[in-house]
């Protein structure tokens, strides 16, 4: 099949914890304009996904602002958004053919117990480092309670993926992250697993998202290829930052889109991006797409 014919599906997949932000803006347009320029800018298909497992934290009302935010900006999904609590089956049915298949095993460690486990080895953690997890729960509970299932993550060779901005990228999961967790017996299912399963349901060929987002990408591979679902080709855009230097995000109070002039956030999105900011903005962007920065980034696709 020639590369112009082959469906592109791509997904914008915000959390309703909050409204959208500058830096949530610029991963929306990347992303439609990314499913847009598809076949020489006859487009291919742009959902948008609700990513509300994580019910404590979504705040009620915010799925309809976040709707309406890209709906003032012009960004209209092809097809009724989908909300990731109605999808729980799918996840329950993924977890259980990796436990069966002996991908996935309980686990009874609390954060503390993994601190306590790392610290009897004489390593301390910094407070922002990652928790790798030592693997204490390999060998069975030992009469302990789950609190968790954990995908068992294979000791071989990094894991390695191309990257359509960053290039090549490895990551060694079993060295850097350790068995992560796919559910929590007191929460929701776990984001590594929900998203891997909602892509292959709904068809996602392209994930555009911000570069935060990148070292989610090698867990997400392992899974998708444990289950024998098919792995998406990722472009990891820059990230929008506060006066700080730090990611511009809900949790360090990053301010709420100002949408009184569409055309002006659009355009400081578009700078983010490298594209221009023209009067026609959508229009404009698009057809920068099509003609340098998508062919820039892969110009095999």
């Amino acid at each position: 099949m020639s590369t112009q014919a082959r469906v592109y599906t791509g997904r914008f997949a915000p959390s309703p914890t909050g409204p959208l932000h500058a830096g949530s803006l610029v991963a929306a347009l990347a992303s439609w304009l990314d499913a847009r320029a598809w076949n020489d800018g006859h487009g291919g298909r742009w959902l948008v996904r609700i990513e509300d497992l994580d019910t404590a934290r979504c705040v009620p009302g915010t799925t309809e602002t976040i709707l309406q935010q890209l709906q003032t900006c012009g960004l209209h999904p092809d097809e009724p958004p989908e909300h990731q609590t109605n999808r729980t089956t799918g996840y329950a049915q993924a977890l259980q053919r990796l436990r069966e298949a002996g991908q996935a095993y309980p686990c009874a460690c609390s954060r503390r117990g993994i601190e306590n486990a790392w610290a009897r080895l004489g390593i301390v953690h910094d407070r922002h480092a990652e928790r790798i997890y030592p693997g204490t729960c390999r060998a069975g509970l030992q009469g302990r309670r789950a609190v968790a299932v954990r995908y068992l993550v294979p000791d071989t060779a990094p894991v390695i993926w191309q990257d359509r901005r960053l290039g090549m990228q490895q990551q060694d999961v079993a060295r850097a992250v350790g068995d992560f967790v796919l559910h929590r017996a007191d929460g929701p299912y776990a984001y590594q697993l929900a998203v891997v399963v909602d892509d292959a349901a709904q068809g996602v060929s392209h994930v555009v998202r911000g570069e935060d987002l990148c070292d989610n990408t090698p867990r997400q591979i392992l899974l998708q290829k444990a289950l024998g679902l098919p792995t998406p080709q990722y472009l990891h855009v820059p990230l929008v930052l506060a006066a700080d230097g730090h990611k511009l995000s809900k949790q360090n109070g990053a301010a709420a889109l100002d949408l009184a002039d569409p055309l002006a956030a659009l355009q400081h999105a578009a700078a983010a991006l490298g594209l221009p900011r023209g009067e026609g903005l959508l229009a404009d962007a698009l057809a920068h797409w099509v003609r340098a920065w998508r062919a820039l980034y892969n110009p095999a696709l």
